[in-house]
């Protein structure tokens, strides 16, 4: 018989439907058995059971990831030098940046590449990306990418300008555009766009078979220690996907994941006869296809109704869609007439009106009851699309980080101060009636669903200005956004993102109870994370102790 375990002594926080506290969960195996008094379920509970008193400490239904790019957090650690600026790390101007890269020369053979990622023009001291020239000071016998924290654009030296194929000649594609010097036309390095990127703006650029999955070693290893048993992949390209097929059916990852196609592989991917219905593995999952309509704040070619409050591209001061109207239009209407979920990148309200045109187009001509596509990101969402958006059925993931790791540029630069006031505008979501999810976009921003709850919660930027706006909301909400929220966004509300009875044992072990510390809920820390009725990270005695 299954492994039986009984948890109690701690306030146990459902996230079911009524948000009920319960005094015991007993699982058996992989799964809940049955949630309720500590009476009733000692009297049921199998001979044998393992009891686990949880002394005062809160458990939850373990956190969902519901919007990222697992696993290139793990390959960031192992494999790319980390060129991120404060707040997220150290690198504070091109000269850091710069000595960081070349020592990575100095260890790499020569022809072989060096890739710098997480470089935000917005937060070093130059404001600025680094040049082709300054790359190429680096090194002219490595080919050199450094890749934009948004992942929306990048450099590259001359070597790999060359290696990729890239000329003055080399036509701009669609919503991409490639650097050019105004007098000669020459390159600059500088590459814009996922469409112009190519295979330079994917997460699994340069990643074999066995880096693939030394990443996933270490993207797992850190996911757990923050309470997260279930993650996306929200960009998958036809290597990626091979990847994760590599994986044989029965063995365990010690993760799970929903997995997104780029929306270009259908109807190739799921129809013919060489068609991916879904992985062999069970702990992976085929999820919505992926769609973009713009790009990134930080470049200012998020889509936006009005300019930004600092223009830097005088013929674009409004920022670029990512694709033209009538061929999203045309994307979306495919993708929903053949029954897929669709999350669609949506930065600015003018690139989130693109998106919901598209929407109700396929919705009026192939009307679906029930087909949650999403926006990802809406960092600036107005009322009216709210509502248009709870007609649609139309969901929302919000990149509520963003409050902290760019909420001053966007009150400073980006924004101004009364757009500012409301990114992520949660508290609008609910009053709308449209349900939301909360992310961190890794590796954009480190997967830490507590400090993720506290930006949506407090609305503190890194500065310790407040962006309010009215767009405060509780803790109880944030964490539903991180649970049951997160697993009814991807279709999974069945099996996972509350405790109740029949569903997978995933549960995060918390210090303290969250619904007792009012606003101030950055010292709460995870304790203990169990993943299918097995612990898979435990805090060390004294690692509690400093506590």
């Amino acid at each position: 018989m299954s492994a039986a375990v009984l948890y109690f002594n701690g306030p146990i926080l459902t996230m079911d439907a009524q948000d009920t506290v319960v005094e015991a969960v007993l699982t058996i195996g992989e799964n809940i058995a049955e949630v309720g008094a500590l009476s009733d379920l000692r009297a049921r509970m199998p001979a044998g059971t393992t009891q686990v008193d949880l002394a005062g400490k809160a458990m939850l239904p373990a956190f969902i990831d519901p919007h990222g790019h697992f696993p290139d957090p793990g390959f960031i650690k192992l494999f790319r030098v980390d060129l991120s600026a404060p707040p997220r790390g150290n690198c504070a101007d091109m000269a850091a940046a710069l000595k960081r890269l070349g020592e990575k020369a100095k260890t790499t053979p020569a022809g072989d590449w060096v890739m710098g990622v997480l470089f935000d023009n917005t937060a070093i001291s130059e404001r600025r990306m680094p040049t082709r020239a300054e790359l190429d000071g680096v090194s002219t016998d490595h080919p050199i990418w450094v890749l934009h924290a948004s992942g929306h654009n990048g450099v590259a030296n001359s070597a790999a300008l060359a290696l990729q194929g890239f000329t003055p000649d080399t036509p701009d594609p669609l919503g991409g555009r490639f650097g050019r010097n105004p007098a000669t036309g020459e390159l600059t390095g500088l590459i814009d766009g996922i469409s112009a990127m190519g295979e330079m703006g994917d997460t699994n650029f340069l990643i074999d078979h066995d880096r693939f999955w030394q990443g996933f070693a270490a993207a797992r290893d850190d996911y757990l220690a923050h309470g997260v048993t279930y993650g996306q992949n929200a960009w998958a390209s036809a290597e990626t996907l091979s990847q994760f097929n590599s994986l044989p059916a029965d063995q365990d990852p010690g993760f799970d994941l929903t997995i997104l196609p780029v929306a270009d592989l259908e109807p190739e991917l799921s129809q013919g006869s060489n068609a991916m219905r879904d992985f062999d593995n069970p702990h992976f999952t085929l999820g919505p296809r992926k769609l973009f309509s713009d790009g990134a704040f930080q470049l200012q070619t998020a889509y936006l109704r009005g300019d930004y409050a600092k223009p830097i591209n005088p013929q674009a001061p409004r920022g670029v869609p990512y694709m033209a109207s009538d061929e999203l239009n045309k994307q979306v209407r495919k993708l929903h007439d053949m029954g897929f979920q669709i999350h669609c990148h949506c930065n600015g309200d003018a690139g989130a009106d693109l998106f919901l045109d598209a929407v109700d187009a396929a919705q009026k001509a192939t009307p679906r009851e029930d087909h949650r596509h999403t926006i990802i990101h809406g960092q600036v969402l107005h009322d009216d699309q709210f509502e248009r958006m709870a007609r649609l059925g139309v969901t929302v993931s919000f990149f509520s980080a963003h409050i902290h790791f760019w909420g001053d540029r966007h009150y400073d630069t980006f924004l101004g101060p009364d757009r500012a006031a409301r990114i992520s505008p949660a508290r609008s979501a609910q009053q709308h009636g449209v349900r939301f999810t909360l992310h961190n976009d890794a590796s954009v921003t480190p997967t830490r669903p507590i400090h993720l709850a506290h930006c949506a919660v407090n609305r503190v930027t890194f500065s310790g200005r407040e962006l309010n706006g009215g767009q405060k909301i509780t803790v109880l909400a944030a964490l539903r956004a991180l649970t049951i929220e997160a697993a009814w966004q991807v279709f999974l509300e069945d099996s996972r993102g509350s405790i109740e009875s029949g569903k997978i044992a995933d549960f995060a072990i918390l210090n303290r109870n969250p619904l007792d510390q009012g606003q101030n809920i950055l010292g709460l820390k995870v304790i203990n994370t169990i993943r299918r009725g097995k612990t898979v990270f435990e805090q060390s005695d004294e690692q509690q102790v400093a506590q």
